[in-house]
């Protein structure tokens, strides 16, 4: 299959599963997934789908807290949302408290796993890896993520390649 971006599809639908806990209570935490591409012969991952679920947050009368995650195609300093170029994906649930004194009302936050337009991919990584981020709000014990990213290797063209990389790094 061929694109008009310029790029081949070079392999099955892959499922990357991944699991990242926070390093402590309420504290911001990354990892970096390498997706082991041939970025000599301008290989990319075509990303198709992804799925992420947080730990709830804690319920604490009179306190809000949250757990939140995201996924992008570079590294961050904080949680991403899809604001930013490289965000593939954000998740959040908030728990709602601050002035009651039950546990609050709960919220969920999540982007599409699958988009309700059809499209051919939700995100192209050009770079080698991709990065989870996770952090609590408010929560008395650490909180994590697990997720899925669904996608494709495939080879870009020289030109293609080329922008793709730069836009990553420069939007990064």
């Amino acid at each position: 299959m061929a694109y008009g971006m310029g790029f081949k599809k070079t392999s099955d639908l892959v499922a990357i599963s991944f699991g990242l806990p926070e390093s402590g209570a309420n504290t911001f935490t990354q990892e970096e997934i390498a997706l082991q591409l041939d970025i000599l012969n301008n290989e990319i991952f075509v990303c198709v789908s992804c799925d992420l679920d947080v730990v709830s947050p804690d319920a604490i009368a009179a306190t809000d807290t949250a757990t939140s995650a995201s996924v992008t195609s570079t590294t961050q300093a904080a949680i991403s949302n899809l604001s930013n170029t490289n965000c593939i994906t954000t998740s959040s649930e908030d728990i709602r408290a601050a002035g009651l004194v039950d546990g609050g009302v709960g919220f969920t936050r999540a982007a599409e796993s699958v988009p309700s337009a059809k499209l051919d991919y939700i995100a192209l990584i050009a770079t080698n890896n991709f990065f989870v981020q996770v952090q609590g709000t408010g929560n008395g014990v650490a909180k994590a993520v697990t997720g899925r990213l669904w996608g494709y290797r495939a080879r870009a063209d020289a030109s293609t390649y080329a922008a793709l990389v730069q836009s990553e790094v420069l939007s990064a």
